[in-house]
This record gives structure tokens, sequence and C-alpha cells, in this order.
């Protein structure tokens, strides 16, 4: 994808400027920046002596995880539908 196709956005994460290129929409962009900051802030509020780096570290953890619970339930899904069509 050509640089002419991305959209270049700026995003405040952690009270943090972030210019984010991407494929998806501006508004696709900035959830997911906003979702970030919530992570990072709920995890702050619960953690207030971590550093941003280590605070940065446990919210992509974070993500990383639920991503593989989502995974692993479609997986589980699609497993039955194609069980239920066979």
């Amino acid at each position: 994808m050509s640089v002419e196709n991305k959209t270049k956005i700026t995003v405040d994460i952690y009270g943090q400027q972030y210019t984010i290129m991407g494929a998806e929409s501006s508004s696709h962009i900035r959830l997911v920046a906003s979702m970030v900051d919530d992570k990072m802030r709920e995890i702050s509020s619960k953690n207030p002596q971590l550093d941003t780096s280590k605070l940065a570290v446990l919210t992509a953890v974070n993500a990383v995880h639920d991503y593989l619970k989502l995974k692993d339930e479609m997986d589980q899904l699609q497993l039955e539908l194609k069980n239920v069509k066979d």
C-alpha cells in the first residue's frame, strides 16, 4: 500500500503525543489509541509505582492476552460451526 492511501493522525496516549500511520480510518486509529490510553491508566491506578516503560509492557501483555483469549474463542466457534455444517 502506498503512503498516499494511509491515514496519518496524531493521538494522545498517557500524556504523550504519537503520530500513527495506518490503512484504517482515523476514527479506528483514535479508538485504538483511546483503548490503549484507558488500559494504561487502569493499570497505573492499580500500580502507581510503575514507570512508563513497565506500564507500557504490562499494557502490551494485557492486550496480547486478551487477543489470544478471543482468538481461542473464535477458533473454537469456527470448529463448532464446521462440525454443524458437516
